[in-house]
């Protein structure tokens, strides 16, 4: 049986990758193929067996631990990186809560779940329809997630349509932290025990 606080930083691993990704492609207007590719096939993953496989293996996040422990030991400088993961899991609170919303999510990914498996999570189409998904639920919950950076880049669909595709992978991940018993007590209370979860997958 696995350490529950080992699940739980595997999936704030999840968020914080996902979020690192929302950062990159708001000031460069490019995000990194492999840890999109993650972040978005642990959107259609809903019944997998256990939290790693939510993101393929436990080799696939290995990004989001990295940035996940140097948080926790405070040299993670991105304050930007920090604030937008409080406000996501801020947001999983109102998302819970409001059942048109899931229900709207849910349907929505059902759909589109087969030209995910066919074409790829990652797709350009599919990319888009995750975003108009998040625009017509998530985005409609109040106060919304803010991304800031570079306006060249936040001014096109395509960069638009990827940060929303990402933030509804990043609200997956902090659904499944908050399903899996983390609090953000977690962050006061057991920092240490994260941290040595954290090193112990990635040694």
């Amino acid at each position: 049986m696995s350490n529950p606080i080992d699940d739980r930083v595997l999936a704030l691993a999840g968020l914080v990758q996902a979020l690192a990704q929302v950062r990159r492609i708001a000031d460069t207007g490019q995000a990194e193929s492999h840890p999109v590719q993650v972040s978005l096939d642990s959107v259609f993953r809903i019944d997998a067996a256990d939290t790693a496989a939510v993101y393929g293996s436990v080799g696939d996040l290995r990004g989001g631990l990295r940035l996940l422990r140097d948080y926790l030991a405070n040299g993670n400088k991105d304050e930007a990186l920090g604030r937008l993961a409080l406000a996501v899991l801020q947001l999983e609170r109102r998302f819970v809560r409001a059942d048109g919303v899931i229900s709207k999510v849910q349907a929505g990914l059902r759909q589109l779940s087969g030209e995910a498996q066919a074409q790829g999570s990652a797709h350009p189409d599919v990319i888009a329809a995750l975003a108009r998904l998040y625009a017509d639920t998530v985005s409609t919950l109040r106060p919304r997630v803010m991304v800031q950076g570079n306006p060249h880049y936040l001014g096109q669909a395509g960069v638009v349509a990827e940060i929303r595709a990402l933030l509804l992978a990043a609200l997956r991940s902090a659904v499944l932290w908050r399903q899996l018993g983390g609090s953000l007590w977690d962050f006061v209370l057991r920092r240490r025990e994260m941290a040595a979860a954290i090193d112990a997958r990635l040694a």
